[in-house]
Formats: structure tokens, C-alpha cells, sequence
């Protein structure tokens, strides 16, 4: 959520904003409603002097002996007068409110406006096959990595479900991805699948994505979209001192959005679904390094794919195309062989402080304080990763090789042909 002061005092690069990320904000009934604000707080502020004023005085005519009458009607009017303002006022701000947190968050100078993602850097040599390789669907269905139909029938379409060593790679990929970035520096946290409607705000979901996410009526719970809700409000309505950041968060969830179904074709095998595991790394920093923080967030997703010897590339997103809160991002996304296709497996963000605002995260550092800027970026999501590396490691007889890094995890070196 953006500060009324800045976008009253930078309303064209506002304007710009909301322009660019496609949304539909009334600002000349903000600015209508904050002008209103402005003016009842000044005459409350007055009237709550003359209140004052009038105090003093009966106080002295009380101690002279006389009759304070006069005075004490006036500051009955003058308190009801107060009362009708603080109503008035309230009324205004919440209309106020109800507009400024429909603002997008306002883009880093350095994120163009509109146009195709900007390629930064491609890792890894694609691979070239000497034989007629399977697509990762095909192959998981030859070798029981999937068992999708039974998926359709314990719920619905775009609820995978992995069985045999499908459903081991799965894990392993979890554990090794935690473990990965913990021994880098980040704290492991295990947080609830399901979260309220004040976390939802906090980071930006609600009210906008409402229809997108999967929300349990009676307790007016929501499934979790993404890990960055919980993991990004363990602090919500907390000051943290400044000498214990940047906190750095790494935590496994499973993922529910509803928005999988607009997608068409994409929602048989599992590059769009509704339910998928993530691991997630939340950035909790000073307003002065979030930059380098961001940089060194997107080397630390990176680094999976690396060790993993998955062919990817970094993308810088523009405006038209990140999202409500951020204030830059980079995609993640790998090559799959046989679709001939990049696949997204990550996004990397700076919310700045707009989620910060939102679900009141300060810091206090020395006689500096302010709200935190939050980061988080997938560190990363499943399936296209089991996608890109079943294409990647698919040999000639169709069984599947495990890459190094992850046979401690598998507990062997290839998935046979069965």
C-alpha cells in the first residue's frame, strides 16, 4: 500500500502507474476524499484548542468564585461540534482507505514500461538428442511417475497426483531444495496451509485476486495461493530491531489457486494446475540494501538450477506484466527439451515497502525507524521443475537419470523403465 503523502506529492508517476499495470483506480476521488480528510482534521484540531481554551477559563472563573455557566454551555456545544466532525471524519477516511488500497505499487525506475521480458543472462547448454525422446508427460506415464486420472477422480482436473518415484522425486526435490538454502544462510520454517483474510491483504492477494484463490466460507479462511503469505506475515503488526535484519526465510507449502482453469489445454499434465508444491524464500531488509538484496535473492534461486545442470534463463519483467505489488521482478525459466518450450519456475520480487504498509511490519534501528522492505521469490516451484528435469535426464532406453546432486535424495542413481 503506497502512503496518501506520496501519492498526493507524486500523483502523475501514480497515475503512471496504475496506467501501466492495467488497473482502474478513482483518483480524483482520492484526492477529492484526502483534501476533505486534510480539512476536517485542521477544523477538529481547532475546535479541540477552543475546547481547551474554554477549560482553562472555567478553571479560573472556578477559582475566582464566579459563575462558569456560560462558559461550560460553549464547551458542551463545542464538544458535540468535535464529536460530528470525528464522525464526518471517519466516514472520509474510510472511503479514502477503501481507494488507496486499490493503488498498485508503483514500478523501479530501472523496470520498462511494456514489450517482451528482457533476457539478463541464459545458463547451461540445451540438450540435443540422439534418438526420438519422450515428452515428460509421455515418459512419466511409462514409467509410473503419475497417475492423473486417479487425481481427476479424488478431486478434479489440475490435481496431479505423483505415485512410485514420481512421488519420491517429488520429495526429493522439496528436501533438497530446504536443505540447499538453508546451509546458504536461511532459516526453515513449516507454516499453515491455510490463512486469513487480514495475511491475504497483507501481501497483496486481497481484495484484488479474490475470485482466483480458494476460500473456506464459514471460517473465512483461503487456501494458500503461494508460501509468501504465511512465511511474509510471521511478522505482521511487529517491530523488528534493526540489528537482527535481513531475516531470510526458506519454507516448503503446498499451493492452491483457482485461476489454473482459464488456461484451456495447458490443464492436462502439469504445467498448469491447481494444487502444486514450492519452496519459497521471504527477505525481511532495510530500506537502503533492498536492491542488492534483490539481486543476491535471485542468485540464490539460481543456484538449484545449477546444481541441478537445468538449462535456464533470468527475465526481467515489465510493468504491464508484474504484479499488484511488486516494484520489480525476475523470472526464472527452464528449458524443456522435448516442448522445445521455457518454462517458469520462479518469480523474484521487491515489494519495497507496500506489503510492509499493509500488514504493518516496521523496523527500528538506532533512532531510525520505518517500515521494512519485503522480498520473496520461489526458490523453486514444482512441477515444471519435474518437467525440465525429466526432459533433461531422459536416456535413450526411457528410464531416467538422476542428477548428482540429487541422488542423496533419491536414494538412487536412475528411475528404470518398468
Amino acid at each position: 500500500m503506497l502512503e496518501i503523502a506520496f501519492v498526493r506529492e507524486n500523483i502523475e508517476l501514480v497515475k503512471k502507474a496504475i496506467k501501466n499495470k492495467g488497473e482502474n483506480v478513482d483518483i480524483t476521488s482520492l484526492l477529492e476524499f484526502d483534501t476533505q480528510r486534510r480539512g476536517l482534521i485542521q477544523k477538529r484540531d481547532e475546535k479541540r484548542r477552543e475546547r481547551k481554551e474554554i477549560s482553562r477559563r472555567i478553571g479560573e472563573l472556578k477559582r475566582e468564585g464566579r459563575n462558569t455557566n456560560a462558559e461550560e454551555n460553549k464547551a458542551g456545544k463545542i464538544a458535540e461540534e468535535i464529536k460530528r466532525i470525528d464522525k464526518k471524519l471517519s466516514e472520509t477516511e474510510k472511503n479514502l482507505y477503501e481507494i488507496l488500497i486499490q493503488i498498485p505499487n508503483v514500478p523501479h525506475p530501472s523496470v520498462p514500461v511494456k514489450g517482451d521480458k528482457i533476457i539478463i543472462r541464459e545458463w547451461g547448454k540445451k540438450r540435443e538428442f540422439d534418438f526420438e525422446p519422450l515428452s515428460y508427460l509421455d515418459l512419466a506415464n511409462a514409467i509410473s511417475l503419475l497417475d492423473l486420472k486417479r487425481g481427476v477422480k479424488v478431486a478434479s482436473s489440475s490435481f496431479p497426483s505423483y505415485k512410485g518415484d514420481g512421488a519420491r522425486l517429488e520429495r526429493a526435490l522439496i528436501n533438497f531444495m530446504l536443505d540447499t538454502h538453508t546451509s546458504r544462510g536461511y532459516t526453515e520454517v513449516f507454516t499453515p496451509f491455510l490463512v486469513n483474510r487480514e495475511s491475504m491483504f497483507g501481501t497483496g492477494q486481497l481484495p484484488k485476486l479474490e475470485e482466483d484463490m480458494y476460500r473456506i466460507e464459514k471460517d473465512d479462511f483461503f487456501l494458500n495461493p503461494t508460501a509468501e503469505v504465511p512465511i511474509t506475515n510471521l511478522h505482521k503488526n511487529e517491530t523488528i530491531p534493526g540489528k537482527k535484519l535481513p531475516i531470510k526465510y526458506v519454507g516448503y507449502t503446498a499451493c492452491f489457486r483457482r485461476e489454473a482453469g482459464s488456461y484451456g489445454r495447458e490443464t492436462k499434465g502439469l504445467i498448469r494446475v491447481h494444487q502444486f508444491n514450492k519452496v519459497e524464500l521471504v527477505k525481511f531488509v532495510l530500506p537502503d540494501g533492498s536492491y542488492n538484496e534483490l539481486e543476491t535473492l535471485l542468485q540464490d534461486a539460481e543456484i538449484i538450477l545449477k546444481l541441478l545442470e537445468i538449462p535456464y534463463r533470468v527475465r526481467l519483467l515489465p510493468v504491464n506484466d508484474m504484479s499488484f505489488a511488486s516494484a520489480k521482478t525476475y523470472d526464472i525459466e527452464v528449458w524443456a527439451p522435448v516442448l522445445k518450450r521455457w518454462l517458469e519456475v520462479s518469480s523474484i520480487s521487491n515489494f519495497e515497502d507496500f506489503q510492509a504498509r499493509r500488514a504493518n511490519i516496521r523496523f527500528r534501528d538506532g533512532k531510525t525507524s520505518g517500515y521494512v522492505h519485503t522480498l520473496n521469490g520461489s526458490g523453486l516451484a514444482l512441477p515444471r521443475l519435474f518437467i525440465a528435469l525429466l526432459e533433461n535426464y531422459e536416456q535413450k532406453d526411457g528410464s531416467v537419470r538422476i542428477p548428482d546432486k540429487l541422488i542423496p535424495y533419491m536414494g538412487k542413481e536412475m528411475i528404470d523403465k518398468r
